[in-house]
């Protein structure tokens, strides 16, 4: 067994054999507690048929702990500084294939067919960048890749906001695409001491399970997202306040909302945080053909 990368004295080892400094414009922050990591993996449930999709290896710490359990591994790095270094420290794991690429510009879809074609459980696993951690978990979920969820950790407050329920704080658009394609669950809160450097900010991880449908089914999505922001866009004002002045022709159009709200059984006079995703669903459907 190869000694494990994320520990305090072996990560700074590695970083100063290679004179490695972090970049904050990076988001860079590395694990070097093998507990958390070895937990992290547990919650993606791998097996030796399943792989892994994992995003920022950073110097592989985590990379290492999914090749031990996985059949195979696939990490997107932007950093080309980080390459050589998990060239050496990946050496071990053959199993494993770096892809010095931002995930955010990246073919996911094409790389999956490429590189794990013959697998039939994926599994994402990472340690995001916390400044792109929304839109890296929705485009993962817009793009419908054929996995089974996403392990991931990142910004405490983040997680509180994918995982919150109808009229709490952190409840929000988030919240609800999240739920229209995942489960959402927090499964562990992580302490600032067990990265380098340490963030400024609590840290959790979150499973995303897949569901088989979405949660809802409407119309038409791309309307059905527009009027989730709409919604939320002045979290104090009524919803009816909100459609007005976010729908094109709003103004214009306000006894076609007003007709659109009593239809779907909602009170104007509600805030968007109060509504369930369901209810969005029906807005959403009754609304449509006047704004179509």
């Amino acid at each position: 067994m190869h000694k494990d990368i994320a520990t305090p004295i072996r990560t700074r080892d590695i970083l100063e054999k290679y004179g490695f400094s972090f970049k904050k414009s990076l988001g860079q922050n590395f694990l070097i507690d093998t507990n958390v990591l070895k937990r992290i993996v547990d919650h993606a449930e791998l097996t030796d048929d399943s792989a892994a999709i994992e995003i920022g290896p950073g110097i592989g710490a985590l990379t290492e702990q999914l090749a031990r359990r996985s059949k195979k591994v696939v990490a997107f790095e932007i950093d080309q500084r980080l390459l050589p270094i998990l060239e050496e420290t990946l050496a071990p794991y053959p199993n494993t294939k770096v892809i010095h690429e931002d995930v955010l510009k990246a073919d996911v879809k094409g790389v999956i067919e490429k590189e794990l074609g013959e697998i039939a459980d994926l599994m994402v696993v990472a340690n995001l960048p916390y400044y792109v951690t929304t839109p890296i978990i929705m485009k993962l979920l817009e793009e419908k890749l054929p996995i089974r969820g996403i392990v991931c950790m990142l910004q405490k407050e983040v997680a509180d906001r994918i995982a919150a329920k109808p009229g709490t704080k952190d409840y929000g658009s988030l919240s609800i695409a999240i739920q229209y394609y995942t489960e959402a669950e927090t499964v562990m809160v992580v302490p600032k001491t067990v990265f380098v450097p340490q963030p400024n900010v609590d840290s959790a991880v979150i499973r995303l399970t897949k569901r088989k449908e979405p949660a809802v089914s409407v119309i038409n999505e791309g309307f059905f997202f527009q009027l989730i922001r709409i919604s939320f866009a002045q979290r104090r004002k009524t919803l009816l306040n909100n459609l007005t002045n976010g729908l094109q022709e709003g103004k214009q159009k306000k006894e076609e909302i007003l007709s659109a709200l009593k239809q779907a059984e909602i009170d104007p006079g509600r805030r968007g945080e109060t509504l369930s995703i369901e209810e969005f669903a029906r807005l959403s459907d009754h609304l449509f053909p006047s704004f179509a």
